[in-house]
């Protein structure tokens, strides 16, 4: 089924695999590689970077909008996480989409699926421990996409830093024909990384939450300033965050960016992340710093 929107500028938009492939099958035909940027929606300035680097040099740039359920644990925000597909379509045709492919989940999960994709240590640590199944349930989704899409190239951003390796390491073992584009991190004007879950934040706790931020710039400055002990290093880190006492801290680490094993003490380039809840908002945020010595 396809949908063809009330703005005639705007991307048509698909739900089913057929007309996915049909449309992209055309594309090909004329010449045309294809790009893939898989979202779950609510688009923010963050995605439209990731959409406006895939348009560039011509590509035909699908963009997927699917919250995907298998990557929420039970207790984790999926019913409110932020629907707003008519917004997302304006942002999809400010940047260049030339197709939406917004399936129901009777189209990516067939009734009694049971297969999953199995991820190794990449996601054992950092935010594995705090979201049992997250990986699985992402490797799986984009698996589905990387075979409906079959892109030549597909984006990610750096936010989702342990993701976009976890999903590197699939291309690769699986012999997947796709590249893996990461793109930077885009933040708001004080610093706070773009997260769709940023609106469901009061004034308050957004305030609160760049407390993240700056313990990442903490660490920053620490290892700039020549310290050689992750562990004090992520001390000073948590002291940052204790000031805020309705904060809860999942986890700060300092661990090597493509590998995500800890560093200590921390050299070459190194991966600063955390993870914190505000009530039942869970953010995320990275930092990648050369410490020479």
């Amino acid at each position: 089924m396809t949908r063809e929107t009330a703005d005639p500028q705007r991307p048509p938009v698909v739900a089913a695999v057929a007309d996915v492939r049909a449309r992209i099958a055309r594309a090909r035909a004329a010449g045309r590689s294809i790009a893939l940027v898989p979202t779950m929606g609510a688009l923010h300035a963050g995605h439209a970077s990731l959409l406006k680097a895939a348009a560039q040099g011509g590509a035909f740039v699908v963009a997927s909008i699917y919250v995907n359920p298998t990557q929420f644990g039970p207790a984790e925000d999926f019913h409110n996480y932020p629907r707003t597909l008519e917004r997302d379509l304006d942002v999809c045709r400010e940047t260049g989409v030339d197709l939406v492919f917004a399936p129901p989940h009777s189209e990516m999960y067939a009734e009694n699926d049971q297969t999953r994709i199995r991820v190794g240590a990449l996601a054992e640590t950092l935010c594995g421990p705090h979201r049992p199944g997250h990986f699985e349930g992402v490797c799986t989704v984009v698996a589905k996409l990387f075979c409906i899409v079959a892109p030549d190239v597909a984006y990610f951003g750096r936010k989702d830093a342990q993701q976009a390796v976890v999903i590197r390491r699939m291309v690769r073992d699986l012999h997947i024909p796709a590249r893996i584009e990461v793109c930077p991190i885009v933040r708001e004007p004080d610093g706070l990384a773009m997260s769709s879950r940023n609106a469901r934040l009061s004034a308050e706790d957004r305030a609160k939450a760049l407390a993240l931020y700056q313990a990442l710039k903490t660490g920053e400055w620490l290892l700039h300033q020549g310290e050689t002990s992750a562990g004090k290093t992520i001390a000073a880190m948590r002291a940052v965050l204790a000031a805020h006492s309705d904060l809860k801290v999942d986890y700060l680490s300092i661990v090597n960016p493509d590998t995500l094993e800890d560093v200590d003490p921390p050299r070459g380039d190194c991966m600063i992340a955390g993870a914190i809840r505000i009530g039942d908002v869970r953010l995320i945020d990275n930092l990648i710093v050369n410490v020479t010595g």
